[in-house]
């Protein structure tokens, strides 16, 4: 049985790759390409083919067996070659370009488990307390982890209409904790906030490249040069990327007309450059790019850009490292691949995309385990891939963006008493409980030093401890408490003025201050020396 299932996947995988290529068009960067082919080259296959569906001796369901032949087939390839059936090409191409209605979650699926990558700003689930890693395991009382349930129907369990309820259970860290999520309207916006830090340094925050991108972060530098703005601050950290366009175009608005910006180049592709035109209008602003290891595809190509023409300073810790174009191919029925067709390689010939094998997928926890993530002389360069920036600066290949500045993350400031609200998402439920007893005012509250006063009014720190001692039994040690606080409350305060009018600038606003990257970019300069 086995050998003839294995025919049969090879059979469907020389029809999807052969046959079906020359039905579908292929649609990127504004313009058409028809695939051209070889119907001979196939036959043998299509013989294969027909003798299954006419004389194998069980009953077969063909659509399953084609998406199994090419999964099989993409996962031969690199880790961004996919295949989406249906229902997740709708769900992707509606997350990047309009609105939808669920929990508002991104996650993938490495085994059998969901892991989630990283709550929607704003959504449902990151105002419940779902964090990035937790491995959601439950939906109302059906089991989804260890049953090697389908991606598609772990989405069909989550998604709803606007004001349902869903009960999910995530297993964070061996802990098993239960979170009720209203369903809502997710809006896919891609300026988390935009403020002024101070008289003349401007921060904004950019979660990922949508088709809007460029004309939401347009309208919010205006904004800030009308108040001042002289020095930016842009905040790409955990921006997983998205348009490729929309990069191209923000880069364009800080650098000089012929400054390259990014190329591709492929085995079928000839190199394609991508420079500047001039017509900028933030060619005087300083700029500093804040990254990190969640900084991905898009992000990294502004901040190489941004790097290699020494046009401003990157801050934080190294890149992802995920440079790969995908040509987008959809089929008849709704379904469709994401082929990669060329690497990104930024202005100096750095390629951004790191190797990858079978530890791709945990990269991450491998910088964690090595130190990367703590250590500057810890991080990955690979010496032997020495380039060189328009002034003549040395930066380095191997995969990434590497920062200017390295900024570790600081684990010395974690108590016992913080680490285990942590675990238990004590915050963040503790910030929900506080919605549904101050909401009506915090939702009348449009300024933030009004807000500031009002969290020190109803002793927001004293709540807090009898909200963690009483619903999750957690107190702080003698002399803990007094260690904890100048982290914890500005956190707290982040999380319940989130439900202000101020929304997700009152988050990121008091935030400032315990923000080792942004008070690392405010003590340097912007500009490269």
């Amino acid at each position: 049985m086995k050998r003839i299932n294995i025919t049969i996947i090879i059979a469907l995988l020389g029809v999807l790759l052969g046959v079906l290529l020359t039905l579908i068009t292929v649609k990127m960067a504004g313009f058409h390409k028809e695939f051209d082919g070889d119907y001979n080259r196939w036959r043998k296959l299509n013989l294969i083919l027909q003798e299954v569906q006419k004389n194998y001796v069980d009953t077969i369901d063909m659509e399953s067996m084609t998406d199994a032949a090419v999964v099989a087939a993409l996962a031969k390839l690199d880790p961004h070659s996919v295949y989406l059936p249906p229902v997740e090409l709708t769900e992707s191409e509606t997350e990047r370009a309009g609105n939808f209605e669920g929990i508002g979650i991104t996650f993938n699926v490495p085994d059998d488990t969901a892991i989630v990558l990283s709550p929607i700003t704003g959504g449902p689930s990151e105002k419940a307390g779902l964090m990035q890693g937790d491995r959601i395991v439950r939906v109302n009382d059906k089991d989804i982890a260890g049953v090697k349930m389908p991606q598609d129907s772990m989405i069909r369990l989550m998604k709803g209409p606007k004001g349902s309820k869903v009960k999910i259970t995530v297993n964070r860290n061996g802990t098993l904790i239960p979170f009720d999520i209203i369903r809502d309207k997710i809006p896919v916006h891609c300026i988390d906030a935009a403020f002024m830090i101070d008289e003349t340094t401007g921060y904004i925050k950019l979660s990922k490249f949508t088709r809007t991108t460029y004309t939401e972060f347009t309208a919010a530098a205006a904004k800030l040069l009308a108040q001042g703005m002289t020095r930016l601050l842009f905040d790409l950290r955990d921006n997983t990327g998205g348009y490729f366009d929309q990069a191209w175009k923000l880069a364009n608005e800080f650098l000089e007309r012929g400054d390259e910006v990014v190329y591709m180049e492929g085995r079928q592709r000839p190199r394609q450059n991508f420079d500047a035109d001039g017509r900028g209008f933030l060619k005087d602003i300083k700029i500093s790019v804040l990254i990190d290891e969640g900084t991905a595809s898009s992000s990294e190509i502004f901040a190489g850009a941004i790097q290699d023409n020494d046009r401003g300073v990157i801050v934080g810790r190294r890149s992802f490292g995920k440079g790969l174009v995908q040509e987008p191919i959809n089929f008849t029925d709704g379904s469709g691949i994401r082929l990669t067709v060329s690497r990104f390689y930024t202005p100096s010939g750095r390629c951004i995309q790191k190797p990858y094998g079978d530890d791709y997928q945990y990269d991450i926890y491998e910088r964690y385990a090595h130190g990367e993530m703590t250590y500057a002389d810890s991080m990955k360069v690979d010496t032997t891939a020495v380039f060189y920036t328009v002034r003549g600066r040395r930066v380095y290949g191997g995969g990434g963006i590497i920062p200017d500045i390295f900024v570790p993350l600081d684990t010395t400031k974690a108590t016992t008493f913080f680490i285990n609200c942590n675990k238990k998402a004590t915050q963040m439920r503790f910030a929900q409980a506080m919605f549904d007893k101050y909401g009506k005012a915090l939702a009348g509250i449009d300024d933030f030093d009004r807000l500031d006063r009002y969290m020190d009014e109803i002793n927001l720190d004293a709540q807090f401890l009898d909200y963690a001692a009483r619903v999750d039994g957690l107190k702080p040690k003698e002399g803990e408490w007094e260690e904890t606080v100048p982290y914890l409350m500005p956190q707290l305060k982040a999380l319940v003025g989130r439900f202000s009018k101020l929304s997700d600038e009152a988050f990121y606003r008091f935030y400032v201050p315990i923000d080792d990257t942004i008070q690392a970019a405010l003590k340097n300069p912007s500009v490269v020396e």
